[in-house]
């Protein structure tokens, strides 16, 4: 093999080599969105401060309200509304008879259910 191809191999092996290392090296720049009720969010893709169960809790999503209000036994959503502190979900169980779960809206404490 000649000197000036063995010298080219070995600068792009080495080329090769540098460039990986920055790779390796470099942080991760993902970013994420979430689309919820309160429109689209951007995740910027790190959490300055919090530990891994994310950051603290502010209020229940509807999601979140209906969820724990299946749990009492509401099979049918109507609707889901916030009142002040209490998130109300209103609906029927199994049986069609209406229902309407009362929860806290930070804690998803379940307050009251009115069959």
């Amino acid at each position: 093999m000649p000197i000036r191809t063995r010298a080219i191999m070995h600068t792009k092996i080495l080329a090769g080599g540098i460039i990986a290392l920055g790779l390796a090296t470099a942080p991760a720049f993902a970013q994420g969105i979430s689309i919820g009720p309160g429109g689209v969010q951007v995740d910027p893709g790190y959490r300055r401060g919090y530990d891994d169960r994310g950051p603290p809790r502010s209020e229940l999503s509807r999601g979140e309200a209906t969820r724990i209000a299946r749990r009492e036994g509401l099979v049918d959503v109507d609707g889901v509304d916030r009142r002040g502190p209490r998130m109300i979900v209103r609906g029927s169980d199994r049986r069609g008879d209406d229902i309407t779960v009362v929860l806290d809206s930070r804690s998803g404490d379940v307050i009251d259910v009115r069959r």
